[in-house]
């Protein structure tokens, strides 16, 4: 069991609750959301992107999902487009 507790903040006081003030804060600043319908879709692809690509300083410039080294004999260096082309992704793929 992971011994996860609720615990309640004032309201309208973002300093008390910093981790959920810091996700906001990055959908804001990294997405473009045009609605409902289109806001789910860009949380789940944002989820994945902040999870398997995004850098992170504290995990010493590695994702939460650590990613191997790929070697230059892997083949060359592509752009995959993440999060509806918000962001990208580079990988070696073999040609």
């Amino acid at each position: 069991m992971l011994d996860i507790r609720e615990t309640v903040t004032a309201p309208r006081s973002p300093w008390q609750n910093a981790y959920a003030e810091r996700v906001i804060g990055s959908i804001r600043r990294e997405c473009l959301v045009l609605g409902e319908r289109h806001l789910r879709g860009i949380l789940s692809n944002y989820v994945d992107y902040y999870n398997e690509t995004r850098t992170h300083l504290a995990l010493t410039k590695d994702a939460p999902e650590p990613r191997s080294a790929q070697a230059p004999t892997q083949g060359r260096v592509v752009e995959v487009p993440r999060v509806g082309g918000l962001h990208h992704e580079y990988r070696r793929r073999a040609a």
